[in-house]
């Protein structure tokens, strides 16, 4: 059987190594000239920044994504560290910026900025949603009936922020209670030694073991049909058939490289949906500085800022994200889709943050990355995701477009390959 992969990005190589090791003959096609897509290592300045994804797993050493690495036999290593997680508030109590200092509290002490009455409806809510969670509305909606108070709102737009690039008005309460299962069920977040590189290296290495090919700088212009069947791709004007067809790069993207959809309700059906898909965007700041400014290697939550969600210091745990003597912070934040235009007001917004977050403490703005359009966080955002199945036989979707439910990024990426493998290889 022959299987071949559009896109090299973490999804597309998941993919083929997994079926690499289960005796699948592998071609994977990528247009850039490099792998990983949103998930490598960009060397600058003698620092391993990032071409998207932090160097963070989500779920660290025990979540899907290692499950999967560890199963295809990735040569990779996830340190996870305590505190995985810490929330930066304002010093003095109802203040609602950091200009009086700040202290910062425990994730899983969050709890602490409730009242009472909220702290003891958190428990009970938290207890009760466990075993039935709601399926309605956003997860904003559920908090204004349950927990109406500012610190909630603050607190579930960091973290969402941080973790879907989304506010929690845009994520469905039931994919946000499947995060939330999914946070007691496989704990905090982790660093792969090496950064993202060392992830979609390992990958590539276990695909050309088993015989795979990888091209880059090829692109695939086309998906080959016939009466409703995969039979492969159309790449640099050249047709390559395979038994099924595995696609890393989005719903929609993969529509249009269909040869044809005439006639075929379904697939009209199908694209039509694609057309409601909508990405969800962000800003990365990278900064330099010669003393941590964080001092863990876990994600530092700023529910208080203006723009920026989270940060993290990830030269903490792997000391060789930077140089000698240095230390590499990147900081995210949501990027809402009317405020797309005017993306430099919400740059600026963002280091305004860090000004205030590290007031007192020197750094260098290494870089600034944007994710948007054809290059966002997520081709779909997190909870509106379409299945890993398309109506054109053995035909896939995977990757950022195409999660699994209550899965953070990356997390979502791993559990979409692990239904696509389980739908591929029941038979």
């Amino acid at each position: 059987m022959k299987a071949i992969i559009i896109g090299a990005g973490l999804g597309g190589l998941l993919s083929a190594a997994k079926l690499s090791e289960s005796g699948y003959e592998v071609e994977v096609f990528e247009r850039l000239p490099i792998i990983g897509g949103r998930f490598t290592n960009i060397p600058y300045k003698g620092f391993q920044l990032t071409t998207g994804a932090l160097h963070m797993i989500p779920h660290g050493p025990s979540g899907p994504l290692a499950r999967l690495l560890e199963d295809v036999g990735a040569d990779v290593e996830i340190i996870r560290k305590k505190p995985t997680a810490v929330i930066r508030i304002p010093r003095k109590r109802g203040d609602t910026d950091y200009k009086f200092g700040h202290k910062d509290l425990l994730f899983e002490d969050f709890k602490m900025p409730f009242s009472l009455i909220n702290r003891m409806k958190l428990a009970f809510y938290i207890i009760a949603t466990r075993k039935n969670p709601p399926s309605e509305g956003s997860f904003y909606e559920w908090c204004k009936k349950h927990l109406d108070q500012d610190w909630t709102y603050r607190m579930s737009d960091s973290f969402f922020g941080w973790a879907l690039s989304l506010t929690s008005r845009d994520v469905p309460v039931e994919e946000a209670f499947e995060i939330i299962e999914n946070l007691y069920r496989y704990g905090g977040a982790g660093v792969p030694l090496g950064g993202c590189k060392a992830i979609t290296d390992a990958l590539a290495d276990i695909v050309k073991a088993n015989g795979g090919t990888i091209h880059t700088s090829t692109e695939v212009t086309g998906i080959l049909t016939d009466n409703g069947n995969v039979k492969g791709v159309l790449a640099d004007g050249q047709e390559y058939i395979s038994d099924l067809v595995i696609s890393d790069v989005g719903h929609s993207t993969t529509t249009g490289l269909l040869d044809s959809v005439a006639g075929n309700g379904d697939i009209i059906k199908y694209i039509d949906e694609t057309k409601k898909l909508k990405p969800s965007a962000g800003v990365k700041i990278c900064l330099s500085s010669d003393k941590p400014l964080i001092g863990h290697g876990g994600v530092l939550l700023t529910p208080y800022g203006k723009r920026v969600n989270g940060i993290n210091e990830v030269t903490n745990i792997d000391p060789d994200l930077a140089p000698a003597g240095k230390h590499l912070t990147m900081s995210h934040q949501c990027v809402l889709p009317e405020n797309l235009d005017r993306l430099d007001e919400e740059i600026e917004l963002g280091l305004q943050d860090l000004e205030d977050i590290f007031a007192g403490k020197e750094y260098e703005v290494l870089l600034i990355q944007s994710y948007s359009n054809d290059w966002p966080v997520n081709r779909s955002s997190s909870g509106s995701d379409l299945t890993n199945i398309t109506p054109v036989k053995n035909l896939f979707v995977v990757g950022d477009g195409a999660k699994g439910k209550g899965g953070i990024e990356v997390e979502g990426v791993a559990l979409g390959v692990e239904n696509t493998m389980e739908k591929i290889l029941e038979h």
